[in-house]
């Protein structure tokens, strides 16, 4: 753990933290805070707004929660949406609102989560029940804006950005833009990024007052507990290549592919090799994406198949190998995949299966990174034996997924909806209306 603490000595209680707080760090087994924590906290018990440059893994959720929920306490006030935070993912933000309800979990705290796939009625409901956190994606949250009766930010004392690069993206500019019209200027601002790009910049200059810049890492870095290797293999022989890495390691892996297309191919032909695979993607509906991630989470799947949605934020902290199964053209990419393992003090490998065509893409990466990265062993005849089996998984999975095409998706159900509003329900679940001091 030494790469994640500040020190060995410092507590949250040192950090100026409420005994309250520390309870809740105590029972969540945080023993001592991140970089990133030691760093944020103190400059945002004191008001500051912060700016906050930290690797994927480092405890970014902790440093802006508890802040968050000692101003509320200190507050003593029962005043609903006093905190909003924006994240790109409907995962991210479902994983960000558990993470503030078992912070605060002893003191009564209430949060609503605002997210694509999920009727709106329940959601209003949610709003009624006044909570004191939301947490939300853009667009969900604008569309309450509009059209919720008896639904504004007024009261909001904390905006949280948190991945703010990839909220900045082409989809939620818009949103992002309207949603900063509306909320009061009096507050507090905290913008949680990866990476610093020219729009960050930019975002920090229109909505930050003074930020205390904290950067946990340099500018684009992997952790050092972290493996990372490459094999350059012929494109025909990918999957073959890919079969091998996972059967070397008996461990959790995530494969991260360029197309939602591929995630459920390879996730197909894995299962058809008897291998415990599950896809997740964009296009899935959100209950067979919360699904497919508590099936991961839970071990019952080993080998998560995923595109870049589920690059970023998710705490899954049980993977040991991330494979690059296409390289991605965004170097930035890269470093968001390859953080999924390795995190908060542990060890894990990355390999990336380089072909003759993504050879421009993976310098790229090595420039990026500031390192040559090492060949990851490998017979070439040991690999090939598998090819036949491959060939036949493949070719059986692309014929499963022929005869489902057929049927074309509708919207949601009922019972897809309901099954997204349990997992809601079970994790920001209902508390009574006061929030009171322990």
């Amino acid at each position: 753990m030494e790469e994640e603490n500040h020190e060995e000595s410092i507590s949250f209680k040192e950090l100026g933290v409420c005994d309250a707080l520390v309870e809740a760090c105590t029972a969540l087994h945080w023993e001592s805070p991140t970089k990133i924590q030691a760093e944020a906290i103190p400059h945002a018990l004191q008001g500051k707004d912060i700016i906050g440059l930290a690797q994927t893994g480092s405890g970014k959720t902790g440093a802006f929660a508890l802040p968050i929920i000692q101003a509320l306490l200190d507050a003593k006030t029962t005043s609903p949406f006093f905190g909003l935070v924006l994240a790109p993912t409907r995962e991210l933000a479902i994983q960000i609102a558990e993470q503030f309800e078992a912070l605060g979990s002893g003191i009564s705290l209430k949060t609503a989560v605002l997210v694509g796939g999920v009727d709106m009625n329940q959601q209003q409901l949610a709003l009624a029940k006044r909570p004191h956190i939301v947490v939300a994606t853009p667009g969900r949250l604008m569309d309450h804006l509009t059209n919720t009766k008896g639904f504004s930010l007024r009261t909001l004392k904390y905006l949280v950005l948190d991945e703010a690069d990839r909220l900045l993206n082409e989809e939620f500019e818009k949103s992002l833009d309207d949603i900063l019209k509306v909320i009061p200027l009096e507050r507090r601002t905290y913008l949680f990024s990866a990476t610093m790009t020219k729009k960050v910049k930019k975002l920090q200059r229109a909505c930050l007052r003074n930020p205390v810049k904290i950067e946990s890492a340099s500018k684009y870095s992997t952790v050092d507990t972290l493996k990372q290797q490459f094999l350059f293999i012929p494109a025909k022989y990918k999957d073959c290549y890919l079969l091998y890495v996972l059967m070397e390691l008996s461990g959790s892996s995530m494969v991260f592919t360029r197309t939602c297309e591929t995630t459920q191919v390879i996730a197909l032909m894995l299962r058809n090799l008897g291998l415990r695979a599950v896809p997740i993607n964009g296009k899935m509906t959100q209950a067979k994406r919360l699904g497919a991630l508590n099936k991961f989470k839970a071990g019952e799947c080993n080998i998560l198949i995923a595109t870049d949605v589920a690059s970023r934020g998710l705490d899954i902290p049980s993977v040991d190998m991330v494979v690059n199964y296409d390289i991605p053209s965004n170097s930035k990419d890269y470093i968001h995949r390859v953080g999924r393992t390795a995190r908060a003090g542990r060890s894990g490998v990355s390999i990336s299966l380089v072909n003759q065509y993504e050879i421009e893409w993976f310098i790229q990466i090595e420039n990026l990174i500031g390192k040559k990265l090492p060949k990851h062993p490998a017979e070439e005849e040991e690999v090939l034996v598998l090819l036949e089996r491959v060939t036949e998984a493949k070719r059986i999975a692309h014929m499963k997924i022929k005869e489902s095409g057929g049927r074309k998706r509708k919207g949601m159900g009922d019972e897809e909806g309901e099954e997204i509003q349990k997992y809601l329900d079970k994790h920001t679940g209902k508390k009574p209306n006061k929030l009171r001091r322990r």
